[in-house]
């Protein structure tokens, strides 16, 4: 669970069958970047059983095939149960079809 390479990594992932010379040193950079983090790590404490839900969706972001992305994060009050970001299997007309997309993606996930 990694959210903050969590963009770096879906794009490098999307061309990974084809990668060019750039998404090797990208590929590097987010390596490096991580060897740099080693001792960081999420932290869980004790505390009362409240569920937040976050969620949110870009619209139209791939300008290639115009797909919108879903992300969502699921906490009990601060804890960091369950994360998701990927691309939509969908093409919305909205950005309101995108967020209610992404709604309906995260409430199934809950259950």
């Amino acid at each position: 669970m990694r959210p903050d390479i969590a963009y770096s990594v879906n794009q490098l992932c999307q061309h990974m069958h084809n990668p060019t010379f750039v998404y090797f040193t990208t590929a590097k950079r987010v390596l490096r970047y991580l060897k740099g983090l080693v001792d960081y790590g999420l932290y869980y404490c004790k505390s009362p059983l409240i569920l937040n839900v976050f969620y949110d969706a870009d619209w139209a972001g791939n300008p290639n095939d115009r797909c919108s992305t879903s992300g969502y994060g699921i906490f009990l009050v601060f804890n960091l149960l369950s994360w998701s970001a990927k691309k939509q299997s969908v093409v919305s007309r909205s950005s309101t079809e995108a967020k209610y997309h992404s709604m309906c993606l995260t409430t199934a996930k809950m259950y």
